[in-house]
């Protein structure tokens, strides 16, 4: 939890640690299974379809596809500098962009 924190914090450093756990806590076994199920592969089309309909869209109610590419988009160029980009990050900067972080 707190190797997912720090990344967090590395983009926004007043992260709210009990937002932070509980996307560790939905991500659940995923994070644990493999180093690629704990990371985000933006240049993968279906990866980020996961992201869109999993995350976006049924987790944070986000119906609007247009807004979830744009939010994709932004946290994918705010993160470009990471080659690995961690999941937890990326599903807490997609919901900050959306302004959903309160829904968690």
């Amino acid at each position: 939890m707190s190797d997912h924190l720090a990344d967090v914090r590395r983009y926004d450093a007043a992260a709210d640690e009990a937002i932070v756990d509980k996307i560790v806590k939905h991500l659940g076994i995923a994070l644990r299974t493999s180093r690629d199920a704990a990371l985000v592969a933006v240049s993968d089309p279906e990866e980020l379809k996961r992201v869109r309909e999993s995350w976006i869209g049924r987790k944070l109610g986000v119906t609007d596809d247009a807004a979830a590419d744009a939010a994709i988009a932004h946290v994918a160029e705010v993160m470009k500098g990471d080659r690995n980009k961690d999941r937890v990050t990326f599903y807490y900067l997609t919901a900050k962009q959306l302004g959903l972080l309160g829904s968690l």
